[in-house]
């Protein structure tokens, strides 16, 4: 009887730690950004960060500042983009214009949307084959503009193929040949390369796009949760320990977690990598 009550004295703290929900644990580093807003890894993990003037500046995977890139005309960024293999894109919503970069924070280029027939960007982001797609609120459309001839390709009337005149859409991202559109009251829109509607994941309030293979994670309820992208099953992955936390970005081997001025560095754990 006393060397069963010892086993089980041994055995439950083991079946309390597999119950336990995944941590990220204590962070590499924090850095302060004063009026910090937007971040993107690139295929580095070197980080981007923007601040809410639109001074971009540029971290080791150490956290270590490297560079920083303060433009002439000063606008808050409502898109950063640093995941492609060779540029980094922005894009203004107050300027209505979008800017290309080079890894050392050159710019390359940098234009309006309005000599392009595009009258009220709210949302752009960078695709393949010189493509920038952007939402144009003041018709409601979808619309695919090669940067490089300054002209649109193609326009999809959305609030016909939505049903919808309201859509506040406040993030849109190219993943995978895929177009994610980000309406955080309504849910995220998939569509595929060329503006088709493909299907509606039916998750709201997610502050910013971040993915992971096939998986879209965000935070919600100081929680870290992820959907399949090809399954649609919801996982919860782990419990965050400041209530703080925002929204999150994911490099090859780094996390990074945005609160008030501050990222906080960690490395990718496993319980991530084992996403498919």
């Amino acid at each position: 009887m006393r060397s069963l009550f010892i086993l089980i004295l041994y055995v439950l703290p083991l079946f309390g730690n597999a119950q336990s929900p995944n941590s990220l644990g204590p962070p590499l580093v924090e850095i302060a950004v004063d009026n910090l807003d937007l971040i993107s890894f690139d295929t580095k993990d070197q980080l981007f960060a923007s601040n809410i003037s639109g001074d971009i500046y540029l971290f080791s995977q150490e956290g270590k500042q490297l560079n920083l890139f303060s433009p002439a005309r000063q606008g808050r960024l409502a898109q950063l983009e640093a995941g492609w293999t060779v540029n980094i894109f922005s894009f203004s919503e107050d300027l209505q214009e979008y800017r290309i970069l080079d890894r050392f924070l050159n710019p390359l280029a940098e234009k309006g949307f309005l000599l392009a027939d595009i009258n009220l960007a709210k949302a752009a982001t960078l695709g393949n084959n010189n493509v920038v797609w952007v939402w144009d609120e003041s018709d409601l459309n979808l619309k695919s503009l090669d940067y490089l001839r300054n002209q649109i390709i193609q326009s999809q009337p959305l609030n016909l193929i939505l049903n919808s005149s309201d859509l506040n859409v406040i993030e849109i991202r190219e993943f995978k040949n895929r177009l994610f559109m980000n309406v955080p009251d309504t849910g995220i829109f998939i569509f595929d390369n060329q503006g088709n509607l493909m299907r509606k994941l039916e998750i709201t309030d997610v502050n910013k796009l971040c993915y992971y293979n096939e998986h879209l994670l965000w935070i919600a309820d100081d929680k870290l949760m992820a959907i399949s992208l090809s399954t649609n099953e919801s996982l919860t992955l782990a419990q965050l320990d400041s209530p703080e936390c925002i929204y999150l970005q994911i490099g090859q081997e780094r996390l990074a977690v945005i609160s008030k001025n501050k990222i906080s560095l960690y490395p990718t754990p496993d319980w991530i990598k084992a996403l498919k």
